[in-house]
C-alpha cells in the first residue's frame, strides 16, 4: 500500500476512535448526570406513561397521610387525596399533566428518584424488591388548618385565606385557601377527564386552582400601616412620640386629601397630634399616609417593607415561591401617601403578611417560612430535616417590643376591642376598598395565644364589611392551635 494511502487510513482510524470514545462519554454524561433532566422535560412523551407505574410516596402531616397511591390491577398507581379542599394548598395536586404543591416540591423524593434515597434504597433494588418512593412530613396542624378552611368556606366571602406561622421557627402551621378544589379530580389517569376537570376550573372567575394564601395579591389596608410604624420606630420615634393626626391631611401636590374613616369622626384620630399608639390604635389614616409622604417618609417605608420580605417571591419549600408583595418606591408624596395605607399600588400576600407579623412577635426576626418538617425514607428512618433559618431582622428587640405594645393596643382598646378576652393578645386590622366593587378586602393580622404567644397569623376575607371581621377567624384558628 502507497505511503499516502497508509497516511489517509491512519488518520480515519483516529478519527474514528476519537468518535467512538467521544460517543462514549457523551452517553455516559447523559446516563449518569442528565437522565433526570431528560425524565423532567417535558417534550419527553414517555414521562407522561412512566410517571403512574411508580409507587409515589406519601404526604403527611401530624402522622396523616394527606395524600398517598394506590395500587390499580393494570399495575398503575392512583393518586389519592385526605379532605381535598382543605389541604390543596399544602398537598397540591398530582396529575397526568403536572404537579403542584409539595407533590412539586418533593417531586423526586416521592418518587423515590432523588439522590438522598438512593442508599437507603440500593439493595432492594439491587435483589429487584418492590421500592416506594419516600415521605414528605409537612409542618401544617392538621386539626387548625381544617378549622381554618371550615371558618373561610362557611364565612361567604368572595375569596379568602388565612395563614399562621410558627414565629420562632418559621414553620407553617397553617395554608388555607377558598375557593378550592378536590385535588382527587384533577389526578385522575384518564387523560380526558383530567382535561375536562381542568377546563371546568380554569373557567371559574375566581381561580380555584389559584392559591389565595401565596399566589395572590391584595391591597392589605391598614395592616401596613404595622410596616409604616416599624419604619418610624427606626427612624427614631416611640411608642409614646407624638404624632400627627388630624381628620384630613393633602400630601404635597396631591389633588385631594386623604380622611380618616367615618366612623373616627370625633374621636382621637382628630385631634392634631397623638400617641404613636393611639394613633396605631384607632389606624388613623391621616397619621400614616403623612408618615409615609413627607416622615419618615418614602425611602424608609420601602426600607422597612423589604426588611419584611416585600419585593421578593418568597420560597417556602422547594421550588414553591409566594407571588411577590409590594409597595410603590416613588418620588410622589401621592402615592405614598396612599400606599402607606395599604391601597393603591401596594399589594400582598397573606403570607407575607403573616411574616410581618411574626417578626414584630419573635424580637425583630423574620424567620424564613417553611412548609416541610422532614423528609423520611420507605423504611421510615429520617433522611432529611428542614431547620429553622432566619430570613431577616427588619428591627431590634426594643423595637420589636414597642411594636407589640402598639398591636396589644389595637386589641385592648383599638379597632381590634371586639377580640378583648380572646385567645388573640396583639393585632391590627385592615379594610381595603375595592375600586366599583360591593366588596372590601378585609384584613386581620395578629398573634398569640395570651399565655404564650408564638403563633403569627393573617386572615383575609372578601366580603362587605370592616377588618375586624377577619378577627374571629384568627382567633379560633389560634384555639385550635392552643388547644
Amino acid at each position: 500500500m502507497k505511503p499516502g494511502i497508509d497516511r489517509a487510513l491512519g488518520r480515519t482510524w483516529v478519527l474514528a476512535l476519537v468518535m467512538a470514545v467521544a460517543l462514549m462519554a457523551n452517553i455516559t454524561y447523559v446516563q449518569g448526570f442528565e437522565a433526570q433532566d431528560l425524565r423532567d422535560d417535558s417534550l419527553n412523551a414517555r414521562r407522561f406513561e412512566d410517571r403512574f407505574k411508580i409507587d409515589r410516596g406519601p404526604i403527611v402531616a401530624d402522622g396523616l397521610r394527606l395524600a398517598w397511591s394506590e395500587r390499580l390491577d393494570d399495575g398503575r398507581y392512583q393518586r389519592h387525596y385526605r379532605d381535598g379542599p382543605a389541604f390543596a394548598p399544602v398537598t397540591g395536586y398530582f396529575s397526568v399533566f403536572s404537579q403542584t404543591g409539595l407533590e412539586e416540591a418533593g417531586n423526586h423524593f416521592l418518587d423515590g428518584t432523588d439522590d438522598r434515597l438512593a442508599t437507603s434504597n440500593f439493595v432492594d433494588k439491587l435483589v429487584g424488591n418492590h421500592v416506594p418512593g419516600g415521605t414528605v412530613a409537612s409542618t401544617v396542624d392538621v386539626k387548625a388548618q381544617r378549622v381554618a378552611y371550615e371558618a373561610l368556606a362557611s364565612g361567604g366571602a368572595r375569596r379568602a385565606a388565612a395563614v399562621v406561622l410558627d414565629a420562632r421557627t418559621g414553620a407553617v402551621l397553617v395554608l388555607a385557601s377558598t375557593p378550592s378544589y378536590d385535588p382527587d379530580a384533577v389526578s385522575t389517569l384518564d387523560r380526558r377527564k383530567a382535561v375536562n376537570a381542568f377546563e371546568r376550573l380554569n373557567d371559574q372567575r375566581l381561580k380555584p386552582l389559584l392559591d389565595k394564601a401565596t399566589r395572590e395579591l391584595f391591597p392589605p389596608g391598614s395592616t401596613f400601616k404595622t410596616v409604616v410604624a416599624a419604619a418610624a420606630l427606626k427612624a427614631g420615634a416611640t411608642e409614646d412620640a407624638e404624632v400627627l393626626a388630624g381628620r384630613s391631611y393633602k400630601p404635597p401636590g396631591a389633588g385631594r386629601a386623604i380622611n380618616n374613616d367615618a366612623g373616627d369622626i370625633g374621636g382621637s384620630c382628630d385631634l392634631g397630634r397623638i400617641p404613636l399608639v393611639e394613633a396605631y390604635a384607632q389606624s388613623c389614616n391621616t397619621t400614616f399616609a403623612y408618615m409615609g409622604a413627607e416622615e419618615p417618609g418614602n425611602g424608609a417605608v420601602h426600607e422597612a417593607a423589604g426588611g419584611f420580605g416585600f419585593g421578593d417571591r418568597i420560597e417556602y419549600a422547594d421550588g414553591l415561591r409566594s407571588a411577590a408583595s409590594a409597595f410603590p418606591e416613588t418620588d410622589q408624596p401621592s402615592l405614598s401617601a396612599l400606599g402607606s395605607i395599604g391601597q393603591g399600588s401596594t399589594v400582598a400576600t397573606p403570607l407575607q403578611m403573616a411574616m410581618v407579623a411574626a417578626g414584630v412577635l419573635n424580637d425583630g426576626e423574620v424567620m424564613r417560612p417553611h412548609l416541610v418538617d422532614e423528609l423520611r425514607a420507605p423504611s421510615g428512618a429520617t433522611v432529611d430535616t428542614v431547620s429553622p433559618k432566619r430570613l431577616s431582622r427588619p428591627l431590634t428587640s426594643g423595637q420589636a417590643e414597642q411594636m407589640r405594645d402598639l398591636m396589644e393596643a389595637v386589641v385592648d382598646r383599638g379597632t381590634g376591642k371586639s377580640l378583648k378576652g380572646t385567645s388573640v393578645l396583639g393585632g391590627k386590622t385592615g379594610t381595603a376598598d375595592v375600586e366599583g366593587a360591593a366588596y372590601n378586602d378585609r384584613w386581620f393580622i395578629g398573634f398569640g395565644p395570651r399565655s404564650d404567644p408564638k403563633y403569627a397569623v393573617a386572615v383575609l376575607t372578601e366580603a362587605p364589611g370592616y377588618g375586624i371581621e377577619s378577627g374571629p377567624i384568627a382567633a379560633k384558628i389560634i384555639d385550635a392551635l392552643a388547644g
